[in-house]
Parts: structure tokens; C-alpha cells; sequence
């Protein structure tokens, strides 16, 4: 499995690459603007990611407007639904304007900080990936 780790703090990477790194091989960006990139050049070579696990609240470009822009390439190369990349949403935000923004953007599966190992595996259960 790819594995698109998309996030500005330090011990959440750290967490995320750590426990995800069993499952395949992953790649880390710390803001919006490397996430896009990584995403488009996974596409352009043909080896596109199989999960990302999405911050929302990230540099340059926060991770609702990256998520709808990669729905939309989705949407443009006429992707069928069930080859979209699976989306993990994370944040340390409850109920706020960026979560509600981002459930109309299609995530698959949305998760608080502070992360542990066993949210992360029911995410990943949830998705059938593990």
C-alpha cells in the first residue's frame, strides 16, 4: 500500500509513520502545497496513493481545500468512485467550520487528536485496508 502522511506536527507524523509503515511504504508532507504535488506526481508515474491521511489544519493550503481539489482531478481523469484515493481526515478541532466543509468534500473516515494505535487500526479496518 502507498501511504500519503499529510501533516505539520511533529509527534503526529512521527506517530502516523511509525504505525502506518507496516502497512506499505509511506511518504510524509508538512502543508498543502507538498501534499498536492506528491498526489499529482503519484498520478503522473502511475503509482497513485492508496490512502492519505489528511491534517486539516495545515500550511498554505489547509487540508479541506486539498482534499477537494484531489476529488476533483478524481472527478476530471473520470475516475470511478472506488478507485479514489481513501481519505483519513485528522485534526484536534471538534465541530468546527473546516470539519463540516471537508464532509462534503467525501473523506472516508475522520479522527481526533490526539491519535492512538487503536483508532488508527479501526480507521484502517473501517476502509479494508488492514
Amino acid at each position: 500500500m502507498k501511504i500519503l502522511i499529510v501533516e505539520d506536527d511533529e509527534v503526529s507524523r512521527l506517530f502516523l509513520q511509525k504505525s502506518l509503515s507496516q502497512y506499505g511504504e509511506c511518504d510524509i508532507t508538512i502543508d498543502g502545497m507538498e501534499a498536492l504535488d506528491a498526489y499529482l506526481i503519484g498520478l503522473q508515474e502511475g503509482m497513485p496513493y492508496d490512502l492519505i491521511c489528511l491534517d486539516i489544519m495545515i500550511p498554505k493550503v489547509n487540508g479541506v481545500k486539498v482534499l477537494k481539489s484531489i476529488r476533483e482531478l478524481e472527478r476530471k481523469k473520470r475516475m470511478k468512485k472506488n478507485q479514489y484515493v481513501k481519505v483519513i481526515v485528522i485534526t484536534a478541532l471538534a465541530e468546527t467550520q473546516f470539519v463540516n466543509e471537508s464532509l462534503t468534500e467525501g473523506y472516508d473516515v475522520y479522527i481526533e487528536k490526539p491519535i492512538n494505535s487503536k483508532v488508527l487500526d479501526q480507521a484502517l479496518n473501517k476502509l479494508g485496508l488492514i
